[in-house]
C-alpha cells in the first residue's frame, strides 16, 4: 500500500535515489538549470527548495546541513552568499519546472528545472574544458620566403588529392 509515502521512488533504492537527487541539486545550483524527466525534476525541486531555505537562514547549523547534502564547500559558500540572498523576499517557489517535448528514444516526458532568479553560472575548470577552449587569436604569421640559395618547397598534396589521381578515369584518345 502507498499510505503516507511522501517521496517518489524513481525505481531506485534509497541510497542511489538520494545520490541522484543530490547530484541534480548540485547541477541546478551550479548552472542554474538542468534538463531531466518531469518526475525527477519535481523530486529535485523539493531538495532545492529546502537548500535555499537553509541558505536564507544562514546559521552555522544550516551550513552544515547543506554541506551534508552537497559535499562541496565552494557550492555551499555560493549558496549562502550568492543564491539564497536573491530569494530573501520570496516565501517559496524558488524553482520552476517547464515541460518539454517527449524524449525521442523512449518517449519519456522531459522537463527543464531552473531557478526563478538566475545566479551567474560558474563552470569549474577541468581538463576537458581546457582542451576544448578556443585558441586565442594570434598575429598572422608572415609567409615563409625562401632564403638565398634555397629552392622553394613544393606544396604537399592533401589526402584526397592523391586518391583523386588514382581513381580518376584515364583519358583515352579517340581512335578512328
Amino acid at each position: 500500500m502507498r499510505h503516507a509515502s511522501s517521496t517518489t521512488r524513481l525505481s531506485r533504492p534509497a541510497a542511489p535515489r538520494r545520490a541522484l537527487l543530490a547530484n541534480m541539486a548540485k547541477n541546478v545550483l551550479r548552472y542554474g538549470r538542468v534538463h531531466t524527466t518531469v518526475v525527477k525534476a519535481k523530486e529535485t525541486r523539493r531538495v532545492i527548495e529546502q537548500l535555499i531555505g537553509l541558505g536564507k537562514e544562514g546559521s552555522l547549523h544550516s551550513r552544515r546541513q547543506a554541506y551534508r547534502l552537497l559535499q562541496d564547500r565552494e557550492l555551499v559558500k555560493r549558496l549562502f552568499s550568492d543564491i539564497a540572498p536573491q530569494f530573501l523576499d520570496y516565501r517559496g517557489g524558488y524553482t520552476r519546472v517547464l515541460k518539454l517535448a517527449p524524449r525521442s528514444g523512449d518517449g519519456a516526458s522531459l522537463a527543464l528545472l531552473e531557478l526563478t532568479r538566475f545566479p551567474t553560472p560558474i563552470v569549474p575548470p577541468t581538463a576537458k574544458s581546457k582542451a576544448r577552449k578556443a585558441p586565442t587569436p594570434e598575429a598572422p604569421k608572415a609567409p615563409a620566403t625562401p632564403e638565398a640559395g634555397q629552392e622553394p618547397k613544393e606544396k604537399r598534396k592533401g589526402f584526397f588529392e592523391g586518391l583523386r589521381e588514382r581513381f580518376r578515369p584515364k583519358k583515352t584518345t579517340a581512335q578512328s
